[in-house]
């Protein structure tokens, strides 16, 4: 019968100490006593001496005659945590990729890259990884070409696991925002019957296998068509019926048959409505206060992570993001921006005449004459804009109070404008869209305590685009999904 005495010890007034003829018991025993960290608190700790438990994946292997040293990572850091382990210890199965569970005390490292180093007295290889077959090999910077092609496995890398980092980041960032400022977060659906954008570029929702009866009066699983949400834009608005400051962030469809770098069929979308508002100022206010408050946070709170972007992938980045955080956003109106357009010396592919939508040749060029400093282009053509855009009576061309918001290298990041709250102008531009029917419940929201109300949104993709420097949209989201491309 195996037997054993436990014994406190006095610097661990918590813990036991186990002597037992059993080794695996004293391996169990020891996993017991240690306390189990992150790499990113074992890094900063200052507690040398106290026995960790580390589970991570091995990020590089160094073998020596009497230790072999690795560097261990748990996706919590940029910086991995070197564990030394002596000769005697079973690591024949270490390799650069396995998933390793590694205990032992934190000691003061003699290198200057790193306070703390962990050496190992138990390591368990829990997870095995062949490093002939594994895709990424250590010590190489792969292309982030190359890597988009294994989106199961790409948050291995160090860029991509930064980019998560810096993505989870971001998102608290943008949800404190509006927190901070009032804001009630409104969970809007992702299946929907309207098209707010009015383009078209939709997805329908029926159910798998779903044959439509030509005899059956009611063919839709939903009784009428229903669709991937391309905005939650029109839910934000019922609800500004009640709050005076609505938000929303989640993911919406467009079906683009699009391969472009700043296409998505499925990506995150930010979007607020604020109510009592009758300026495209107020909205504007919004937008350059979310921008710099967002990015000002993720700069302090990633900072290793933001660098490995602006110093290895696009160098020199980081003055073009510091210039759009000191700057005030310029304000041009469209027709400004077609005269800019008209009279530069640039070949444009696209039209230029005032009626015609920018495209991202002309919004880029807007930019960089700016100074490539962000540029709020308002009061579109009243033709470009969806039926909910207030019509500006007063100006002498048609105009709607819409406005873009263009930031260097993406071009359009917000959308947003005034929504038509006078019911009769409501009620015209639905009759001439043949909308009126399927839009009645808008109109009903303009009869009772309707008041002057309007909101924008933000492309969350775009977003980390402009702040980090790339320029593919795939490489910002988790698992890209894009026209001809589902994988996963």
């Amino acid at each position: 019968m195996m037997s054993f005495t436990l014994q406190r010890i006095p610097a661990f007034s918590s813990a036991l100490f186990c002597r037992c003829s059993s080794k695996s018991f004293q391996r169990h025993c020891s996993r017991i006593l240690s306390k189990k960290v992150r790499v990113s608190d074992a890094l900063s700790s200052n507690e040398t001496g106290s026995n960790v438990r580390i589970q991570g994946w091995v990020r590089s292997v160094r073998p020596q005659k009497d230790n072999l040293f690795l560097h261990v990572n748990d996706g919590s850091s940029l910086q991995p945590l070197q564990v030394v382990a002596s000769s005697h210890l079973n690591t024949r199965d270490l390799t650069f990729g396995c998933a390793v569970d590694i205990t032992g005390p934190l000691e003061k490292s003699p290198s200057k890259r790193q306070n703390v180093e962990l050496h190992a007295q138990l390591i368990k290889v829990v997870g095995e990884c062949n490093p002939v077959d594994f895709p990424f090999k250590i010590k190489e910077r792969h292309s982030l070409e190359y890597v988009r092609q294994f989106p199961h496995l790409r948050c291995r890398t160090n860029a991509f696991s930064s980019l998560l980092r810096i993505r989870s980041e971001a998102s608290s960032a943008i949800q404190s925002f509006f927190r901070d400022n009032g804001y009630v977060q409104i969970h809007t659906p992702v299946i929907t019957s309207n098209d707010c954008e009015g383009a078209g570029e939709l997805f329908q929702v029926e159910p798998a296998g779903h044959k439509t009866d030509s005899d059956d009066p009611n063919p839709h699983f939903f009784s009428v068509p229903a669709y991937l949400t391309v905005s939650g834009q029109l839910h934000l608005e019922v609800m500004a019926g009640a709050f005076s400051a609505v938000y929303t962030f989640g993911p919406t469809f467009r079906a683009e048959n699009s391969q472009s770098r700043r296409h998505l069929a499925e990506f995150y979308m930010v979007e607020a409505e604020i109510a009592f508002t009758e300026s495209l100022d107020d909205l504007m206010k919004v937008m350059e206060d979310l921008f710099k408050a967002a990015t000002e946070h993720v700069l302090s709170s990633c900072a290793e992570d933001v660098e490995l972007f602006h110093k290895y992938i696009a160098p020199g980045h980081r003055d073009q993001v510091d210039l759009m955080l000191k700057r005030k956003f310029i304000v041009i109106s469209y027709t400004e921006a077609i005269d800019i357009l008209k009279s530069s010396s640039q070949n444009f592919t696209f039209s230029t005449e005032w009626g015609c939508d920018l495209q991202t040749e002309h919004e880029k060029f807007l930019v960089k004459h700016c100074g490539n400093v962000p540029v709020f282009v308002i009061n579109y053509p009243y033709e470009l804009k969806p039926f909910y855009a207030r019509d500006n009576q007063d100006q002498p061309k048609h105009t709607a109070a819409a406005v873009d918001l263009l930031v260097p290298e993406v071009g359009e990041l917000c959308g947003g404008s005034l929504r038509e709250e006078r019911l009769e102008l409501l009620r015209q531009r639905l009759a001439q869209a043949g909308l009126e029917d399927t839009y009645a419940w808008y109109l009903q929201l303009r009869e009772f305590g309707s008041v002057p109300h309007g909101g924008f949104g933000m492309g969350f993709e775009r977003y980390l685009l402009c702040i980090l420097g790339l320029h593919n949209i795939k490489d910002v989201i988790p698992f890209a999904r894009f026209s001809h491309s589902c994988l996963l």
